[in-house]
């Protein structure tokens, strides 16, 4: 009885463990592969060297050349998160996102934006908000943000993804490239081409450009050209490594064309290695959850159900004599009555020879026949 109890136990115990292993692959391991609400605040840091850019300072317009520091800053917004309802509730997340491009040499400031928006937690694509906002010039407004925009989803695949563009206010398709290896970890390359757009500027500022950098012109546009490149690692969708080669030009309607910008921004070395830090520690914790944490207490329950199988036949020593006592014994050779010596015709002076048991039959054939009687004649 002992041995069936810890049997049990035993067996109970290995398909919990088999449960739990089902478990961490169908409920945790989703989970991780989600954007999480407490998600740390992230900076990026891009650098453009020898750029040409416009640079508004108290009013005056100017277009400087020098090198570039953009600073990119991702920041949650848990209350917000929290206080999504609808579809929104539980499969999105908010995030502030502000930006500033300054000069390296004299710390001025050339340019900022601030931004609200909620993304989609598996795929990172940004999702409709009705309190989502984009801020350039100090007024926010409305922007329908749309597209992967400052990730890609989880598990990325090798095809092309519509890719948000700030300036454009809409997407563009970002085509699949092919992997590199950054900083030894394998990389999805896709890249975006942007070439001569025209701008949705508002007409005061267009006019303020015209008005500074081409004189008596009374319209013009600027258009706008962008080849943006992203490394992304496939498993959790961020971004690896980012480069931006960016232009705008004035186009007035009379004169020459003006240069606004001419940048080529990319990931320093230390965005580059911590992007790619935080992605091997989550690809780690996928691995361990998803894969090898499953496996072992997988084999850890089968082992334990088949050990309580085993445990639970009842094998104890002495158990089969103390059955075999009680048993009734093997019929054995009871058929005939025991045989007397005084019974036997030879009395007790015959050679005849002795029985082996008390069970032996005198019928035999092999049994030697008994002596007769002396007669008178032999006696005298």
């Amino acid at each position: 009885m002992k041995h069936r109890a810890v049997g049990a136990v035993l067996f109970g115990g290995g398909v919990l463990l088999l449960a739990l292993a089902a478990g961490l692959v169908f409920v945790v391991k989703p989970a991780m592969t989600k954007l999480p609400y407490d998600l740390e605040p992230a900076t990026s840091v891009a650098e453009a060297s020898g750029a040409t850019f416009l640079q508004i300072t108290n009013g005056a317009v100017a277009i400087n050349q020098g090198d570039l520091r953009s600073t990119i800053q991702v920041t949650p917004e848990r209350a917000k998160t929290a206080a999504l309802s609808g579809d929104l509730a539980g499969d999105a997340v908010v995030w502030r996102v502000g930006q500033t491009v300054e000069r390296t040499d004299t710390k001025e400031l050339v340019s900022a934006y601030g931004a609200e928006l909620a993304l989609d937690r598996v795929s990172g694509a940004a999702v409709e908000w009705n309190e989502q906002y984009l801020d350039e010039s100090g007024t926010p407004e409305k922007v329908a943000f749309a597209g992967q925009i400052y990730k890609f989803p989880f598990n990325s695949a090798q095809d092309n993804y519509e890719v948000f563009d700030r300036d454009l206010r809409q997407t563009r398709i970002s085509e699949f490239k092919g992997t590199e290896d950054i900083n030894g970890l394998e990389a999805y390359r896709y890249e975006q081409v942007i070439t001569d757009e025209k701008l949705p500027l508002a007409t005061d500022r267009v006019a303020l450009l015209l008005g500074a950098l081409a004189p008596g012109s009374t319209s013009g546009d600027v258009v706008y050209s962008n080849t943006r490149t992203v490394w992304v690692d496939p498993v959790t969708g961020s971004y690896l490594k980012v480069r931006e080669q960016q232009k705008k030009v004035l186009v007035p309607s009379g004169g020459a064309p003006v240069t606004l910008l001419d940048a080529d921004f990319v990931y320093n070395d230390e965005t580059v290695a911590s992007s790619v830090d935080r992605a091997n520690t989550s690809r780690s914790q996928l691995t361990i959850l998803g894969v090898f944490a499953p496996i072992g207490v997988a084999v850890l329950g089968l082992v334990l159900i088949i050990v309580g199988l085993l445990v639970s036949r009842d094998r104890t020593p002495g158990t089969v004599g103390r059955h075999a006592v009680v048993a009734d014994p093997a019929p054995t050779r009871v058929d005939q009555p025991p045989v007397r010596d005084d019974a036997r015709e030879g009395g007790p002076l015959s050679d005849e020879i002795p029985p082996a048991s008390t069970n032996w039959k005198t019928e035999e054939s092999t049994v030697p026949s008994q002596r007769a009687a002396q007669s008178e004649s032999e006696k005298q």
